[in-house]
């Protein structure tokens, strides 16, 4: 997935490009035009008294809270689906209640993280119709703020993995040890 260029960047290719002399019959593709400066924020709203509301544009807009975790990037998802990087551990959280698997999940990952690996295989099992609470949950658990500092990614499981009622984790590399 491409990202958007950032204004520096977009300064920086606009001098090389304008370095570049187009071959006959070609043009030089244009820069977008730059984005113009938003307007000044408005003055602090007046006091309010009781049982008044605040105008709805004072009303800040709250950020977008990210469900699941970032996902595997697709040169290390392709390696651990063919097994080229091995997953390290699995753990199967059929028959567990929410409270009982993301507390099992939690520690599983500690260990394997410790432990040196760099994937593990969490199955979550698809649920009755498809769309078991635990396939929903686990993605939301993995992104918790706790986990930051040793999930890199998540993915859906190749289908010899189990697919869609499995995923991989990526874990991150710990550090050194001197």
């Amino acid at each position: 997935m491409k990202r958007p260029l950032k204004p520096e960047e977009m300064r920086l290719w606009g001098l090389v490009a304008s370095t570049v002399h187009p071959l006959p019959g070609r043009t030089v593709p244009r820069p977008p035009p730059e984005p113009e400066p938003e307007p000044p924020a408005p003055p602090p709203a007046a006091r309010l008294t009781p049982g008044s509301k605040a105008p709805a544009s004072a009303k800040p807009n709250p950020a977008p809270r990210r469900v699941g975790a970032e996902p595997i990037e697709p040169g290390r998802l392709a390696r651990i689906a063919r097994g080229r990087d091995p997953i390290g551990g699995r753990i199967d959280l059929h028959g567990l209640d929410q409270d009982r698997a993301r507390a099992a999940l939690e520690a599983f990952l500690f260990r394997a993280w410790e432990d040196g690996y760099r994937s593990v295989l969490v199955i979550t099992g698809k649920g009755t119709l498809g769309d078991g609470v635990l396939r929903r949950r686990a993605p939301e658990w993995l992104a918790d703020p706790r986990l930051s500092g040793i999930v890199a990614g998540i993915s859906e499981a190749h289908r010899r993995h189990g697919g869609q009622g499995a995923l991989y984790v990526a874990l991150k590399r710990r550090p050194q040890e001197r």
